[in-house]
């Protein structure tokens, strides 16, 4: 079985601070993938590049306390591949790909953290040319090797994957034209044909799949929440998922981990 973690740690050093070292310890995955590191790669040397036996791989933003994703894996890769080719967002740290690649088998891990466009127009902007340009890659990906994406998508696919969809409507997140490139990306006859595989194990979960929830206005208390945190793979690999499971014992960041178990080995 291949245990795979997906977390936005909102800040490496905030969440190590709140116990998510000892709960990977138990935890005990054979990757994890994390976004929103907001750590440089001094920061990290020394004290996070490896975790809970886990050896890391980072993509860094160039600013300061800003984005960056990490893969912390267990077995050790035969490539590892920073950034997808599109200056804009390499330098923001949003993407990096471990290959597990052996005779007869082209298999790959990808931690990715989707631009949020919650701030404003220009940055929304920013989102939509990230969604252009990751689409072809993941196709051409597709096209050469299986692989599961996990990572922030900053994007609620389905009313059932928000508490207060009627008052989102026009909100970054759950935008129509951000749901209409999931559906898109999801679509078993398109181009890329991905698969949800929390919604594959849950089809019907509504209140108990939000992987994230606001600082504001008690909305974990009141369990509003948004469901933004993906397993994001190719068909073969989504049928071999076994389990699923959203930690909220402990919160670690403003997100909660997205475990899934896979009947496969590296």
């Amino acid at each position: 079985m291949f245990r795979l973690v997906s977390l936005n740690l909102n800040g490496i050093r905030s969440a190590a601070s709140k116990g998510v070292v000892e709960w990977t310890e138990q935890a005990s995955p054979d990757c994890m993938g994390v976004q929103e590191l907001k750590a440089q790669a001094p920061d990290v040397q020394g004290r996070f590049d490896a975790l809970a036996g886990l050896r890391g791989h980072f993509h860094h933003a160039e600013k300061k306390g800003y984005s960056g994703v990490g893969l912390y894996s267990r077995h050790e890769p035969s490539d590892v591949r920073v950034g997808f080719g599109v200056p804009e967002f390499d330098a923001e740290g949003r993407y990096v790909e471990l290959r597990f690649d052996k005779p007869g088998r082209k298999l790959s891990i990808l931690s990715v953290y989707f631009p949020s466009g919650s701030s404003g127009e220009e940055r929304q902007e920013a989102k939509f040319r990230f969604l252009d340009a990751i689409e072809p890659h993941l196709q051409a990906l597709k096209g050469e090797r299986e692989f599961i994406l996990i990572g922030d998508v900053n994007i609620a696919h389905r009313e059932a994957d928000l508490k207060n969809w009627k008052g989102n409507l026009k909100n970054s997140g759950f935008l129509p034209e951000e749901r209409a490139w999931m559906t898109r990306l999801l679509d078993p006859a398109g181009a890329t044909g991905l698969v949800d595989v929390y919604r594959a194990l849950h089809p019907d979960a509504t209140d108990a799949c939000y992987t994230w929830w606001s600082n504001r206005g008690q909305a974990r208390a009141k369990n509003v929440g948004w469901r933004i945190d993906y397993h994001l793979a190719t068909p073969a690999l989504a049928e071999t998922a076994r389990a699923a499971s959203i930690y909220k014992e402990q919160w670690f960041s403003d997100h909660a981990p997205l475990t899934i178990d896979y009947e496969f080995t590296l």
